[in-house]
């Protein structure tokens, strides 16, 4: 898919997302998760597909010996993801029009999250409901709007088009939305400055999870560089850290993480006061967009805590 087609693709699901918000009395920041949610399912659908062949002959080849395995523990080891059928974007989007989608909807996320641990309680369930009260067409829509989304779509093009609906999502939030979006323009400079090749990224402030996405397409440029030039380059992958204040924020982090996929583990945690990772001296690469329009955080909050007391010069 060329630049030019992803960014029509991108405008042409906004503009159907946000026609049907308009039918709704949610705020963008209401509807933003459940529509996100769909963009997710849709990827791990996508990824779903691309494996199953493979997924099915393994499952076949295995059946009725000693090695045997679940289907879904062969499918986490070729795709990440085990879809069962209820969990399918094409199941989702072909349902009889008499049927509850929303609560289908549910049942899909739920079942995705049974399969894969890190995902739970992070998926969106219960937000389907609310988009049905003036309208009940709405959650089938929003399914037949991203089934555009081309099949053969990948990580790449998926990081893409969620990072471009953060961003809208943000904007229509206005000042709001710098809660959890930091321009991708001013995280991109942030990586490029720092140049994160690899080891442990640590943002303690990581909002949607902006900064490690960029990290990761650093790296992907960096070896394509390398690789260019006849060189060789350490095929380790980053490990990604973050913190985030509000439950909701990390929701949308974890499931960018998923989307893109990056490995690494984000925690609900107000940085100032809170250090679940025991972070001081522990990380390669520390950054961050920091909430610089607070400052009412008590003086005995930060004043013993090394992280904030402490210069380190690394000699």
């Amino acid at each position: 898919m060329t630049t030019e087609q992803l960014k029509d693709l991108e405008n042409e699901l906004w503009a159907a997302a946000d026609n049907l918000r308009a039918n709704t009395d949610l705020k963008s920041s209401e509807y933003a998760t459940p529509v996100l949610g769909l963009i997710f399912l849709k990827f791990a659908d996508n990824n779903y597909r691309r494996a199953e062949k493979a997924i099915h002959e393994e499952f076949a080849k295995l059946k009725g010996t000693r090695r045997e395995k679940p289907i879904s523990e062969i499918a986490i080891e070729k795709c990440g993801f085990y879809l069962p059928d209820e969990a399918r974007y094409d199941y989702l989007l072909n349902l009889p029009e008499q049927a509850d989608t929303a609560k289908k909807i549910k049942a899909a996320m739920e079942a995705v999250e049974q399969y894969k641990p890190e995902l739970e309680g992070i998926l969106p369930k219960d937000e389907y409901v609310p988009l049905t009260r003036t309208n009940t067409s709405i959650p089938a829509e929003l399914l037949k709007s991203f089934s555009n989304i081309p099949g053969d779509a990948g990580g790449d093009v998926f990081g893409k088009i969620y990072e471009y609906f953060l961003g809208k999502f943000a904007l229509s939030e206005g000042q709001k939305g710098g809660e959890f979006f930091t321009p991708t323009s001013v995280v991109r400079l942030m990586v490029e400055i720092i140049e994160p090749h690899k080891g442990t990224v640590h943002d303690p402030a990581c909002g949607s999870g902006g900064m490690f996405v960029q990290s990761q397409h650093f790296v992907q440029r960096y070896r394509q560089e390398l690789e260019r030039l006849g060189e060789a380059h350490d095929a380790d992958q980053l490990y990604v850290y973050g913190q985030e204040k509000t439950l909701d924020t990390v929701k949308l982090a974890k499931m960018n993480l998923a989307v893109n996929g990056l490995r690494g583990e984000i925690k609900q945690a107000n940085s100032y006061a809170e250090d679940p990772f025991g972070g001081f001296g522990k990380f390669d690469y520390v950054m961050a967009n920091p909430p610089f329009n607070v400052n009412d955080v008590p003086l005995a909050t930060v004043e013993h805590d090394p992280r904030f007391n402490t210069y380190y010069t690394g000699l």
